[in-house]
């Protein structure tokens, strides 16, 4: 006689397979992420390399954007950032080529290019890769910011300038990085869409002295009311880094202010809200401070780039003054890799 499955011992098997299921799915979604990590950190050595091509084809590396004006008056900007002028050196140039550097990002003439997404600025595991909303049209969005300053981010026409790789009207060299390559951050990995309390038009009233910056342990709530007290703006909450075309700090770059995936949470016009912090953009006239964080979907860290073109995993609970110390070029700091 054939002997059948009871229905006791076929639940027993479905209950089986359905407990291998749940403890395979972590794993698999571990091994891709693993992956989608490393192919992040590829974007990374791809821009390290382009940034260095850049470099000894003219012998700077490239500014964050270029203004023109007179103390903290701006007469003419274009807007474009870095990102955007080292795509020959990415293999962007038919990109490179339809874009009209010579005139505002914004003009209707490079609407085209604007709006496109550029794979090496993507990380894989952003989960709004889509390209952004904007007033005058749509956007590709940014995952690698370029390291603009601590607090501090620039000073007007007349100065202080950046203590960081990149800034307006700053193009590098190699001789200027005095603090040694391997020990200082160009780039590191930057969340699309990032929630944030944006001021825009006004300096924040709190944190604007260069030589006064705030601790990397304070509360930054305490550090900076203008995170959540409704001195900012309210609207376009949402707009850092969703232009890769666009050179201001809180679209194409990063500060040190705090160290990486540092959570700032608002309580009040933003509550819940995970937020950056903008100061006078400096298509403004400055002076710019500003608290953009390097954030990731990474557990644990972000990637980042450095100057000798290494590009590595940076831990969240890295501690804030080593942090700070790789954002300078030429603080005198020397920073143990153990760190990071």
């Amino acid at each position: 006689m054939r002997r059948a499955f009871t229905l006791i011992e076929l639940m027993v098997v479905i209950a089986i397979i359905a407990l291998l299921v749940a403890l395979l799915l972590p794993a698999v979604q571990a091994a891709r992420e693993a992956g989608r990590r490393l192919q992040c950190l590829n974007h990374l050595k791809q821009i390290g390399l382009g940034l260095h091509n850049y470099h000894t084809t003219l012998g700077v590396f490239p500014m964050s954007m270029s203004l023109s004006g007179a103390n903290n008056t701006v007469f003419y900007d274009t807007g474009w950032s870095a990102q955007a002028r080292v795509l020959p050196y990415l293999e962007g140039n038919p990109l490179y080529n339809a874009a009209n550097i010579g005139v505002f990002k914004e003009d209707p003439t490079n609407a085209t290019v604007v709006m496109l997404s550029v794979a090496v600025f993507l990380c894989p595991s952003e989960i709004r890769p889509a390209p952004s909303t904007h007033d005058y049209g749509i956007a590709g969005v940014v995952n690698y910011g370029l390291c603009g300053g601590d607090w501090f981010v620039w000073g007007g026409f007349s100065g202080p300038w950046t203590r960081s790789a990149f800034g307006p009207n700053r193009s590098r060299r190699l001789a200027e990085f005095t603090d040694g390559l391997a020990q200082t951050v160009l780039a590191a990995e930057v969340k699309a869409y990032q929630t944030a309390s944006n001021c825009r038009f006004i300096t924040l009233p709190s944190v604007n002295d260069p030589n006064q910056i705030p601790s990397p342990y304070a509360n930054p709530l305490l550090v900076a009311p203008e995170y959540d007290n409704g001195a900012c703006i309210t609207l376009n909450q949402f707009e850092f880094h969703t232009e890769w075309s666009d050179g201001h700090v809180h679209a194409g770059g990063f500060t040190t202010a705090w160290p990486p995936n540092k959570i700032i949470l608002g309580r009040v016009y933003y509550p819940g809200m995970d937020l950056d912090l903008n100061g006078k953009n400096e298509e403004n006239g400055g002076p710019t401070f500003a608290a953009i964080n390097a954030r990731s979907y990474h557990p644990g860290g972000v990637n980042a780039l450095f100057g000798d073109g290494a590009a590595r995993f940076v831990k969240s609970t890295i501690d804030g003054m080593a942090w700070r110390a790789l954002g300078t070029v030429a603080g005198g700091e020397i920073v143990d890799e153990g760190a990071f």
